[in-house]
């Protein structure tokens, strides 16, 4: 998606496991490029800061990383976005887990996973309901031409990207510990 955008785009993010992968891949060529809770915000700070940003740099294009679980707690706000008719572009990463959460559960929990798993409706079906077009990826191969399409339709869209439901955002700092005992895998 930074690519596609030659890097101008506006980046905004959710909470969790999404935060943590488009901070560190999206690269950023103009200032006031991210906006970000930084860690401090709830599931479901993403969508509508990315509505916000919409109508403050209208020149520009917003992009929001999300997860299932930050857009079931703010699902309404497609509302908003069909009423106002804000040019959003939404990308959904989709791995029908609480995944921040899950992987701390994994990684210092012993698998024992508690209110992680998420049963997801079909987003694409919502998102139509609401006149916002949509797209699912779930193989790879597919994933640049719908980043373009996305791109290049005018107005919102929804970007659902399926990914691995038990992958982990690397590297992390254990609870307790100090960035010098960083965990790399």
């Amino acid at each position: 998606v930074s690519e596609a955008t030659d890097n101008s785009a506006v980046l905004v993010t959710d909470v969790g496991q999404n935060q943590m992968m488009s901070c560190r891949y999206f690269k950023f060529t103009k200032p006031h490029s991210v906006l970000t809770s930084g860690g401090l915000g709830t599931m479901g700070y993403g969508l509508p800061a990315a509505i916000g940003a919409t109508l403050g740099v209208p020149d520009r294009t917003v992009c929001v990383f999300m997860g299932d679980g930050g857009l079931q707690m703010n699902i309404q706000e497609f509302g908003t976005i069909m009423e106002q008719k804000t040019p959003v572009k939404m990308i959904l990463l989709n791995n029908n887990y609480l995944g921040n959460v899950r992987q701390w559960q994994e990684l210092f929990f012993n698998h024992r996973y508690s209110c992680t798993p998420m049963l997801n409706p079909d987003y694409n079906m919502i998102a139509a309901a609401y006149g916002i077009p949509s797209r699912l990826v779930v193989d790879r191969a597919e994933l640049d031409d719908a980043i373009h399409e996305m791109l290049d339709t005018e107005g919102a869209f929804l970007l659902h990207v399926a990914v691995e439901e038990e992958d982990n955002v690397m590297p992390m700092t254990a609870p307790g510990a100090t960035i010098s005992d960083m965990i790399f895998e």
